[in-house]
C-alpha cells in the first residue's frame, strides 16, 4: 500500500478536507497514474450528500481524471511510463457478462466498480480523482490524444462520454434536429459534440442568459424553457432531445417537442421520481430513454473524435482549497462550464 494526499468528505454532507488514502501496490496489469487534473461533476455532489442513496465514507470523489503514467505492472501491454491517460467513472467490471463482452461495461450485470464510492473485488473502498495518484487496471484506462490538453480533457471522461454516447446511439448527424436540454457541464459538451457530428443543434435552457455562449459553442438555435411560447413554437420539432438536467422535469411537456418516433434520452439523474402520462409516448410513437456514460472502447472513440475536432471542455481551473466553494457554485449554476482541480495543489 502507498499513502497519497487526497481531498475527502469524512461523512455525508460534510465539507471536503485534505487527508490521506491508501492506494494498492501496482499489480500485474495495473497502471499507476500521477493525476494532473480532476473535473468536478454534479454527480460528485449528489454522492457526497447521499442524494442517490447511502454512500461509503470517507469519500474521495472524482471520476474525470487526466494524468500521466508513472509506473506499469509487468503484464501491462497497452501503456508505458510517460503516456497521457484518463480514467472515467469505472475502474472494473465482471468482464464476463454479455454487456462486458460487448464493450458495454457500464451496464455490467454483475455491477461495474465505480471509480469512487464503490467496493472493489477485494471488498476495499475505491477512492477517486481528488488525489495525487491512482492505481487502475490497464483495461479501464484510456489514452488521451496529444491534441488535447490534459486540463480540458479531464471533463471528457464523464461529461464528454455521457453526451457522446446517446448522440451516437440515436443517430445525431446531418439532417437531424437535436436539442440539448440544459447548458451546464454536460450540456455544453453535448452542444459541441452534436455540432461536430453535423446535427442541427438547439439549446433548451431555463433562460437566455447563456445564449451567446451556446451559439459560440455550436448551437444553431437557443430557446428559454421558462417561456411557455417555446413549447408552442417547437412542438413536434426534434428527432432527439438529450436531457442533461438533474432536477425533476415536466416530461410530458418535453416529449411534446419530439417528432413522430423521436427520442428523449435522459443522462441527468434527478434525486426524486418523476411523473409521466403514458399518452405522451404512445401518441407519436415516442421513446423515453436513458443512457449512462459509455463503455471503455466508446470512451476512447469519443476522445479521439474530440481530438480530431478540437473539442475540449470549457473549464475554470481551481486549487484544491476551493473545492467546497466550487460545490456551492455548481449548485447555484455559477460555473462556465466545468470546474477542474489542479491536483498539484492537493
Amino acid at each position: 500500500m502507498t499513502t497519497v494526499a487526497a481531498y475527502a468528505a469524512p461523512a455525508a454532507k460534510a465539507p471536503l478536507e485534505r487527508t490521506t488514502v491508501e492506494r494498492r501496490e501496482v499489480g500485474e496489469h495495473d497502471v499507476l497514474i500521477d493525476i494532473k487534473f480532476a473535473g468536478i461533476c454534479h454527480s460528485d455532489i449528489h454522492q457526497v450528500r447521499e442524494g442517490w442513496g447511502e454512500a461509503i465514507f470517507p469519500m474521495v470523489p472524482g471520476h474525470e481524471i487526466a494524468g500521466v503514467v508513472s509506473e506499469v505492472g509487468p503484464g501491462v501491454t497497452k501503456y508505458a511510463v510517460g503516456d497521457r491517460v484518463g480514467v472515467g467513472c469505472m475502474v472494473d467490471s465482471c468482464r464476463e457478462c454479455d454487456n462486458c463482452r460487448a464493450g458495454r461495461e457500464q451496464y455490467c450485470t454483475g455491477g461495474m466498480v465505480g471509480t469512487y464510492n464503490a467496493l472493489d473485488k477485494n471488498g476495499e473502498p475505491t477512492y477517486g480523482g481528488y488525489a495525487q495518484t491512482i492505481v487502475v487496471d490497464e483495461n479501464y484506462v484510456v489514452r488521451i490524444p496529444d491534441g488535447l490538453a490534459l486540463d480540458v480533457a479531464a471533463p471528457l471522461l464523464c461529461a464528454g462520454i455521457t453526451t457522446y454516447s446517446p448522440l451516437k446511439r440515436w443517430g445525431a448527424g446531418p439532417g437531424k434536429k437535436v436539442a440539448i436540454l440544459g447548458m451546464g457541464g454536460l450540456g455544453h459538451m453535448g452542444v459541441k459534440i452534436a455540432h461536430a457530428l453535423g446535427a442541427e443543434v438547439t439549446v433548451l435552457s431555463q433562460s437566455l442568459r447563456k445564449k451567446d455562449d451556446g451559439l459560440k459553442l455550436g448551437a444553431d438555435h437557443y430557446h428559454a424553457t421558462a417561456d411557455p411560447k417555446t413549447f408552442e413554437a417547437l412542438r413536434g420539432t426534434f428527432d432527439l432531445i438529450v436531457s442533461t438536467v438533474s432536477a425533476p422535469l415536466d416530461l410530458d411537456a418535453y416529449l411534446s417537442l419530439l417528432r413522430t418516433e423521436g427520442t428523449l434520452a435522459n443522462v441527468g439523474a434527478p434525486e426524486e421520481p418523476v411523473s409521466l402520462n403514458l399518452f405522451s409516448v404512445i401518441g407519436g410513437g415516442r421513446t423515453l430513454a436513458g443512457s449512462m456514460i459509455g463503455g471503455i472502447a466508446e470512451t476512447q472513440e469519443m476522445l479521439d473524435f474530440c481530438a480530431e475536432h478540437g473539442i475540449g471542455a470549457e473549464i475554470e481551473l481551481i486549487g484544491a482549497a476551493e473545492i467546497n466553494e466550487a460545490y456551492e457554485r455548481v449548485l447555484a449554476s455559477d460555473v462556465r462550464y466545468r470546474f477542474v482541480i489542479d491536483t498539484s495543489t492537493i
